[in-house]
């Protein structure tokens, strides 16, 4: 079983310089989360991490993607494996970065894409409120009867991955322990989930556009226009989509600015929203209390000492 630590949230909650600070203390290379900044000669838009910023740390999963390239959450998930295996063969910690949520979930959750992969939110649900009511040892028992080389495998108090062997035995009838990769690319994430008020938020995303546009954004999109624009995969992203009317003399670039700085905060509240509802996280605030960085070494520092 591999250690995971995992950096969510929505963009322009600090998800980057946490990252940093985290793999210097812990040993970490990071792995991107993110579904564009695969793609090379796309820096500005995607809010790409610099060389000077990694300040030394070792990044995977960027700049991996010519533009007309597609990657998708399989893809990902295979990568992201054999990147986690690697990294912590090296004793170093695995740091996964991102806001792209079905990408962290699929990866989380197991998800092979194949037979037997689907979810049924039903069933979740029904196993998280046994567990509530009756408790996690006693979901974990019922695994431990049908599939005992699983149970051995999970600690009592991790019930997201309890119900995850649970389900994919009741959707496939066979064991989770059976599948050929089922632990030795298994997972053990502690995932820090990173938010702050609203309205700084919303003044960070505002800024953060502002910022694009001055460090030469209309440039990085007349490239991408010259190379396929809307036609590209790469240029469904925010921050991208949004000049396709520009270039065909609809919209001022102003208006452009504007439009990019409302779809990146509904796009936040989109991301927000997927972390609460679908995934299993610790919510910090290190923007509005620095005092939080310091919460968040020691509950690391805590799971890593766990099971």
């Amino acid at each position: 079983m591999y250690k995971v630590l995992i950096i969510a949230g929505p963009t322009a909650v600090g998800k980057t310089n946490l990252s940093i600070k985290l793999a210097k203390q812990f040993n970490g290379e990071i792995i991107s989360g993110d579904s564009m900044q695969i793609y090379r000669n796309l820096n500005i838009g995607t809010a790409k991490v610099t060389e000077k910023e990694k300040q030394g740390i070792k990044h995977h999963l960027i700049n991996i993607k010519n533009v007309e390239e597609t990657y998708s959450a399989s893809d990902f998930v295979s990568d992201a494996k054999k990147l986690i295996k690697e990294i912590s063969n090296k004793n170093k910690l695995p740091i996964i970065v991102g806001g792209t949520g079905f990408y962290l979930q699929s990866l989380v959750d197991g998800f092979n894409f194949g037979a037997g992969s689907s979810v049924d939110n039903s069933l979740r649900t029904l196993m998280h409120k046994k567990a509530f009511k009756n408790g996690k040892y006693a979901l974990w028992k019922e695994l431990d009867l049908i599939d005992h080389d699983a149970a051995i495998n999970i600690p009592v108090n991790n019930e997201r991955r309890i119900i995850r062997a649970l389900e994919f035995y009741k959707q496939t009838g066979e064991k989770f322990s059976a599948q050929s990769d089922s632990y030795d690319n298994e997972i053990d994430s502690y995932i820090i989930a990173l938010n702050t008020n609203r309205a700084l938020l919303y003044d960070r995303i505002n800024k953060r556009v502002d910022l694009m546009f001055d460090e030469g954004l209309l440039e990085e999109n007349k490239w991408l226009y010259q190379h396929g624009g809307l036609s590209l995969p790469a240029c469904k992203g925010i921050g991208y989509k949004e000049f396709n009317e520009y270039f065909n003399g609809n919209m001022l670039i102003s208006d452009v600015k504007d439009l990019i700085k409302k779809n990146s905060r509904h796009y936040a509240k989109r991301q927000l929203t997927w972390f609460r509802n679908k995934m299993d996280v610790t919510w910090y605030d290190i923007l509005s209390d620095n005092h939080q960085i310091d919460a968040i070494k020691k509950d690391i520092i805590k799971w890593e000492k766990s099971y």
